[in-house]
């Protein structure tokens, strides 16, 4: 029996998925069910059962990459994001899937928002079933989710309330550091933010640390390249007076603001959690006294594109140096370990405005 969150909204397993998208004459009935289960495709649920079939069809899918999807920077291109479909008998019930591991490494950010949405329009009209395979981790991260959006919640206090009425319910630690994020983030996921680029930087770490290719998309475009009219990256009047960084030698912009990675001075091995370093220095230097700034992967770094592991990061017009990158991290002077580091000294660069 699926657990009452709140008017209209429940959460359970995938035998009450079953139910939910076969016995109509059972209570409650449901109009949505979310699912956040390995695979997307329907038979992800029948094959839990022998004999049994679920008619769909389907409304729509979100592929990463494709025209008339959300920007991901953090999911290759191709990946399915979300399916959406109608299912059951009569195709009553619309069921939205979305497909994730129950792993730490696992990406729940970049999924929270559309989940978050399709349980909020969802609810306007029916019950809402939001699943996974246990009723444990997945599907208890977007009903913490949406409790935190939708109440203004911090985390604990949103998982509190969960667990008074599933005591199952247990995000993995990835999820709960992400979801940490998301609080962080104001209750959305604000890909602009230094939090989330931490996040990506993370993910990036993790893919390189388990011998994964390192697609271009991970890339961010080089700012000295100007963006063709009525690209995405095209300037808009919005957009005016960034801070960019250019190369002392030649002038040309190696990185502009919006790329810049912060931390946290002197955090020492508590900066990134993957791959951490220690130190026994303490240092007490504001971020302003660092004498690097640490930024996204950009296109024009060849070497990390060709796969090194390390070496210099040089000006791609002219030649000269301009820092390192260390996919096992860098230590800032003022104590803090990056990892994985792109690391441009603040002396090879002149700061100005455009």
């Amino acid at each position: 029996m699926p657990h009452l969150v709140r008017e209209r909204l429940y959460f359970g397993d995938i035998k009450d998925a079953i139910t939910a998208l076969t016995d109509f004459s059972s209570t409650p009935t449901f109009t949505h069910v979310l699912s956040v289960v390995s695979s997307a495709s329907i038979s992800f649920i029948t094959d839990c059962r022998p004999g049994l079939t679920i008619p769909t069809e389907e409304v729509r899918r979100v592929v990463a990459g494709e025209e008339g999807a959300p920007p991901t920077a953090a999911v290759p291109p191709g990946t399915l994001m979300r399916l959406v479909e109608r299912a059951g008998d009569g195709l009553r019930v619309t069921r939205m899937a979305v497909p994730l591991r129950d792993t730490e490494e696992e990406n729940l950010l970049d999924h929270l928002e559309p989940c978050l949405d399709f349980v909020d329009e969802g609810r306007k009209v029916g019950n809402v079933l939001v699943h996974c395979f246990a009723g444990v981790s997945r599907s208890a991260s977007i009903i913490v989710a949406y409790l935190m959006r939708s109440e203004q919640k911090p985390l604990e206090e949103a998982l509190e309330s969960l667990k008074e009425i599933s005591e199952s319910a247990c995000p993995n630690d990835g999820f709960l550091e992400q979801l940490k994020l998301f609080e962080e983030m104001g209750f959305r996921v604000d890909t602009s933010s230094p939090l989330y680029k931490r996040f990506r930087l993370k993910l990036l770490g993790q893919s390189y640390k388990f011998g994964e290719k390192i697609g271009s998309y991970m890339f961010q475009d080089d700012p000295g390249l100007s963006p063709l009219p009525g690209s995405c990256q095209a300037p808009s009047k919005i957009e005016q007076h960034k801070t960019a960084y250019r190369c002392r030698k030649c002038r040309r912009i190696v990185a502009v603001e919006d790329n810049v990675i912060s931390h946290v001075p002197g955090e020492g091995e508590s900066c990134f959690d993957w791959n951490r370093r220690k130190s026994d220095r303490s240092y007490s230097n504001k971020e302003q006294d660092c004498s690097s700034l640490f930024i996204e992967p950009l296109k024009w770094m060849t070497p990390v594109e060709e796969g090194a592991l390390e070496g210099k990061l040089s000006c791609i017009h002219c030649g000269a140096r301009l820092g390192y990158f260390n996919w096992s991290g860098i230590q800032c002077n003022c104590g803090s370990w990056i990892t994985p580091a792109f690391q441009i000294g603040k002396s090879k660069v002149d700061i100005s405005t455009i």
